[in-house]
């Protein structure tokens, strides 16, 4: 809903995972993303069956696992460590939420998934057998405008920005303050929230991602995603990958 909303132009920015971005962007490419608002550090993960000890233990299993987006290709890069492809396993079609049961009814043998299904899935007897702390840089969220609220409004971008980073800034150093206000604003017990395993990412971190140079980088990750979704036939094509990026709001105004 909300991205239909933002391609029909009744939002001027979203909130996006890169991969999410990556597929708007070949049917909407007059779009950038301006910064990066978190990195997954270990949320995201496998979970496995208690006899799957090593993810080349996957090989012929059924692994679930969200197909199409950037759930597909964390699992394909995790497979890639234990020199297997998508094709030495069966890949299951599931949301996050479906792991734990399906893992307990022996319908997949592993799955990814993420708190708080996480928790279920070792109740039941699952464990971790890889998480998004081996792959730095792979699933990032990111803040993206339309090209033409940047072009008309370019010092609301700036601010938005600004705000947002100094926000992060205040939270890292006073997490209490900060959950006690996310707590009230989005009424949620403060003890549920929790920043284990993703990073919000700061200023710094944001102009590191967004130098080509950096073998982290936002444009090398976009390339994996950009690849994999040709590959797959998800879109026919995307726009130049440099054109989706825009890292002027995180420099100073010259």
């Amino acid at each position: 809903m909300e991205r239909a909303n933002f391609s029909a132009g009744k939002y001027d920015g979203i909130s996006l995972a890169l991969g999410s971005f990556i597929i708007l962007s070949a049917t909407n490419p007059d779009i950038q993303g301006v910064m990066l608002i978190d990195e997954s550090t270990g949320a995201d993960v496998v979970v496995a069956q208690s006899q799957i000890k090593t993810v080349a233990d996957l090989k012929g299993k059924k692994l679930g696992a969200n197909l199409g987006g950037f759930s597909e290709v964390f699992v394909t890069e995790m497979l890639k460590t234990a020199n297997l492809t998508s094709d030495d396993v069966n890949l299951v079609k599931l949301e996050a939420l479906e792991i734990p049961q399906r893992l307990k009814n022996n319908a997949i043998q592993a799955g990814h998934t993420w708190e708080p299904y996480l928790s279920k899935a070792i109740k039941l007897g699952g464990h971790i057998l890889f998480s998004s702390k081996q792959t730095p840089g792979l699933i990032l969220d990111m803040i993206v405008f339309r090209g033409e609220t940047i072009r008309d409004r370019p010092e609301d971008v700036r601010a938005f920005v600004g705000g947002w980073l100094q926000a992060i800034t205040y939270w890292k150093a006073n997490v209490q303050e900060g959950n006690a206000i996310i707590s009230k604003v989005l009424k949620i017990p403060s003890n549920t929230i929790s920043l284990e395993g993703v990073n919000l990412t700061d200023l710094g971190e944001n102009q590191k991602f967004f130098q080509s140079s950096n073998p982290n980088s936002i444009y090398k990750t976009a390339k994996i995603y950009a690849d994999f979704f040709i590959r797959s036939g998800n879109v026919t094509r995307i726009p130049e990958l440099k054109s989706l990026f825009n890292s002027s709001f995180l420099n100073p105004p010259s």
